[in-house]
């Protein structure tokens, strides 16, 4: 079936035997990759552990992690793991990032204790369509475009090129009952929406195979910017010097490479990434090709941009 096929098979490390962990909330997605990583998995030798987290965000979601469990013993894994997060409501990330944040940060912490090579997630292509949407309408450049990585880290996404009815079938197929989260039919969140409202139109008026090629965009997209990267960093090489970098030279290379020079230096000097905005670094940009006597670009951090001795330099500024 299309889950199993297109599961990625983790590569033979020679050692003992290797662990993989499946991250599983009980839903359609998870629980199909689950049994797959089972079924294949154990093909490979591989010791399988499901591994549920609860957030705690919702009444009753104790019970829901204690009835995954059962499920994943059910279906076969070598190993169950529950583990209970604490969200910070007060991070300034809204509720899903917060969440997911909080995720990640403890399925690398199971990677870690279990030696497991992979842990993997149970994003569909749908979810890949979804973000790549939500990027272009935030416009938020090809960084965002290219929507979620197949693998990082130690995670791994091997069911980015199957549809959410495919898993839904698949737990059919196999007698799996699936949970369904309230939170994926709340339209308080702009991914619900997306998802069942602005979707369903974009393929009722312009045809089917809109999610396809939103996740085609993608792929797409992440070659250019892995290109773009290689390219940036032989750039920041060549202008660097101490204290900043050199104007001359940096004025010399091309818009899409300069301006990922200065969102990398802005960056490495301690901005943070969710607050630079693409204004940040055009502003800084016009301080190289359009300087008119500008003292300085304020950036966050607290941070400053400026000119000296034909150098630009970005530097801490001093609180209070």
């Amino acid at each position: 079936m299309p889950v199993r096929r297109t599961l990625v098979r983790p590569e033979a490390s020679g050692g003992d035997r290797d662990s993989v962990a499946v991250a599983c909330s009980g839903g359609a997605d998870s629980l199909a990759l689950a049994s797959a990583t089972v079924f294949e998995g154990h093909k490979l030798g591989l010791r399988v552990v499901g591994v549920t987290v609860d957030h705690g965000l919702q009444p009753g979601s104790a019970d829901q992690a204690d009835r995954v469990v059962a499920q994943l013993a059910a279906m076969g894994v070598d190993e169950t793991l529950t583990a209970r997060v604490e969200v910070d409501a007060a991070s300034g990330l809204g509720p899903e990032a917060a969440a997911r944040e909080a995720r990640y940060a403890v399925l690398e912490q199971v990677a870690e204790h279990l030696g497991a090579r992979h842990v993997l997630l149970g994003h569909t292509l749908d979810d890949q369509a979804e973000t790549v949407l939500l990027g272009l309408t935030r416009g938020s450049g090809g960084r965002s475009l290219q929507g979620m990585r197949p693998a990082f880290g130690v995670f791994a996404r091997p069911l980015l090129g199957v549809r959410r009815a495919d898993t839904v079938t698949a737990c059919l197929v196999e007698g799996l009952e699936a949970w369904d989260d309230p939170h994926n039919s709340d339209p308080g969140y702009t991914r619900v929406r997306v998802r069942e409202r602005v979707l369903p139109v974009l393929e009722d008026e312009l045809g089917p195979g809109i999610a396809e090629a939103l996740a085609r965009t993608a792929d797409q997209l992440r070659d250019d910017t892995a290109l773009l990267d290689v390219l940036t960093d032989r750039a920041l090489a060549h202008v660097r010097r101490d204290g900043g970098l050199h104007l001359e030279t940096l004025r010399d290379e091309p818009p899409s490479i300069r301006h990922r020079v200065l969102r990398r230096a802005a960056l490495d000097a301690g901005a943070p990434p969710s607050e630079l905005t693409r204004e940040h670094v055009l502003a800084v940009d016009e301080l190289i090709v359009g300087w008119r006597g500008q003292k300085w670009i304020d950036l966050p951090g607290p941070l400053r941009a400026l000119r000296r001795d034909g150098v630009l330099e970005i530097v801490c500024v001093p609180l209070g």
